[in-house]
Formats: structure tokens, sequence, C-alpha cells
């Protein structure tokens, strides 16, 4: 297999990073790794802040805490202002994915002429 495409392969099917600690470019990866594992952290951190809000909001009611009820009072948590964090995040993850695809394949290519 190519080293382009085992590296565009690896970031993008695996983990984005994966492709460039593939191909010996360890800093690289472990930059891409690092920088997607604090966007996850983030919005778990801040998801389970939505959520215990959402339950002590619905405790504090007195009411009926039933599937359609959590699912009324997390749509309107994650419109309000706090979904930047979260919106945020998840484009962090996406670009670090994208350009790990695009980085990885590019080493790869440099790594495939080199061998020709």
């Amino acid at each position: 297999m190519k080293a382009s495409l085992k590296g565009a392969l690896m970031s993008g099917l695996v983990f984005p990073g994966a492709g460039q600690i593939a191909l010996k470019h360890t800093k690289r990866g472990i930059a891409l790794v690092l920088a997607v594992i604090i966007g996850m952290a983030a919005m778990i951190v801040k998801g389970v802040q939505i959520a215990l809000g959402i339950l002590d909001k619905l405790a504090a009611g007195g009411g009926v805490i039933d599937v359609p009820t959590i699912t009324e009072a997390a749509t309107r948590a994650v419109t309000g202002s706090d979904s930047l964090i979260l919106n945020g995040a998840f484009f962090l993850i996406v670009i670090c994915w994208i350009i790990g695809i695009i980085d990885a394949y590019f080493i790869g290519r440099k790594m495939d002429k080199k061998l020709l």
C-alpha cells in the first residue's frame, strides 16, 4: 500500500494524527491527537454540565421526569448560548480531522516520491 493512502486512511478512519504517527511524523500526529482529545473533553464536560442542569431543573419543578420532558428540556438547553462551546469544540474536531487526512496524504506522497 502506498504511504499516501495508508496515512490518509489512518487519519481518516482510525483517529486524526494516527496517519502522521504511522508515517514517522510523531510531533504533528501527537499535536492533532491532543487537539481532538481536548475538543472531545470540552464537549463531554459541557454536555454533562447541561445534563445535570436539566435534571436539577426537572427535579426542582416537581413534575414527572419522563423521556419527552427530558428531550424538550435538552433541546432548549442546547439551543442556548451554552451551545457555543459545544459548536466550537465540534468545529475544532472536524477541522483537525480534515487537516489530519490532507496532511497525512501529502506526507505519504512525499515519501512515495522518494521511493521512486
